[in-house]
């Protein structure tokens, strides 16, 4: 876990998990990097914290079924603590908003890059900033909000960033 400190005094405390394989730890300052670009591109106010995994193919599919009820492996799931779950009681005067998890499977990711024909480093990027959308109250189920958001990832992630 690394606490991040954004120029217009936005703190943002990314936990950083990854339980596929050591080399993907280079994946943290630039999720935290996308994250920033992203709060500042949408204006999102106050200290956040957020989780990122990065999981295998295995954990993503149990994941999926057991909380999706979908049995197969996904790219990315994210849960969105601001969802609003019957019941629940809402916690009022905390200044900390924590978003969410995004699980990201890498397995997924490398095959897609490969499929898609550009870079692991993008589709990973592309999966971090869809999930965060995600968090952040964004969906793609309607055409509609599907162009919004994509559109959104087009400019947060960029043609050829300096970031991916």
């Amino acid at each position: 876990m690394i606490e991040y400190k954004h120029a217009k005094d936005k703190d943002v405390e990314l936990v950083f998990e990854n339980d596929y394989d050591a080399s993907y730890d280079v994946y943290e300052p630039l999720f935290n990097e996308l994250a920033l670009k992203t709060f500042h591109h949408l204006k999102t106010p106050g200290e956040i914290t957020l989780e990122v995994d990065l999981v295998n193919d295995e954990t993503i599919h149990q994941v999926n079924r057991d909380y999706r009820h979908v049995d197969r492996p996904t790219d990315v799931i994210s849960f969105a603590f601001d969802d609003k779950v019957e019941g629940e009681v809402a916690i009022k005067g905390s200044e900390l908003h924590d978003l969410g998890v995004i699980l990201i499977s890498i397995d997924r990711a490398l095959a897609q890059a490969k499929d898609y024909g550009h870079s692991d480093k993008r589709e990973i990027s592309f999966l971090f900033v869809h999930g965060l959308l995600h968090l952040l109250g964004y969906n793609h189920e309607v055409p509609e909000d599907e162009k919004k958001m994509f559109a959104l990832q087009d400019v947060i992630l960029g043609k050829k960033d300096s970031l991916i």
